[in-house]
């Protein structure tokens, strides 16, 4: 798989907006720890830039994996001092840290236990075939893991 660059598939954009809608409206999506909005200024406009996470919880840290390798959100939030999370109504400013390959192995590998429904888009997406610990801990290094500090 790692040969095989990932491309996002046709309905994402499309669908980020629709659960973002929800997730405004403070409709359910999934469980009480599931999406959130993460808004990140443009790293070349400085506007803002929202997508829908999925965050993971590891010891009382929000952690979050980037299923696309490249993604603008990633970027954005690299070149960033500071982003929003937000849930309806509530949200809350942190600081994006990226974690070397080496500090997200670990996490990686609890992925498939602690992010379920990331399972079948990362398989969708050809970053991994199974959905394995083993699999998501070889992301290491390719796709980023962010952990959220307060800001």
């Amino acid at each position: 798989m790692a040969d095989k660059k990932p491309t996002p598939p046709w309905w994402l954009k499309p669908m980020n907006k629709v659960f973002m809608l929800m997730m405004r409206l403070g409709l359910p999506i999934s469980g009480k720890e599931g999406p959130l909005v993460l808004t990140v200024p443009g790293r070349k406009t400085g506007q803002p830039r929202s997508t829908p996470i999925t965050p993971m919880y590891v010891d009382g840290v929000r952690y979050v994996v980037a299923g696309f390798p490249g993604a603008d959100w990633e970027k954005n939030a690299r070149a960033a001092d500071t982003a929003t999370l937000s849930s309806g109504r509530n949200s809350e400013l942190v600081r994006m840290v990226e974690l070397s390959a080496d500090e997200a192995r670990p996490l990686l590998r609890r992925f498939p236990e602690l992010v379920p429904t990331g399972v079948s888009f990362m398989k969708r997406s050809g970053l991994v075939t199974d959905g394995t610990p083993d699999e998501f801990e070889a992301l290491a290094g390719r796709c980023a893991v962010f952990r959220f500090d307060p800001a």
